[in-house]
């Protein structure tokens, strides 16, 4: 998993592309590029390039929670 300073500058409006966001979350690259609409994970294409804003991944990590 990697560490928020690994990220860059930017805080929670940084972008991440599917391979951050699939290192953050412990998970293969195509379980992102599979699932992220059905996980309503908002996404940006930049050109050809699908990215996702640091805080909408924790925000949709958060809320994940199993209680």
């Amino acid at each position: 998993m990697r560490e928020e300073s690994d990220l860059g500058s930017g805080g929670s409006n940084h972008l991440m592309s599917v391979k951050d966001v699939a290192a953050y979350m412990d998970v293969p690259e195509s379980t992102v590029y599979a699932c992220w609409k059905k996980w309503e994970l908002p996404g940006y294409r930049i050109g050809k390039h699908l990215r996702f804003r640091v805080r909408n991944v924790e925000t949709w990590i958060d809320s994940q929670v199993i209680h």
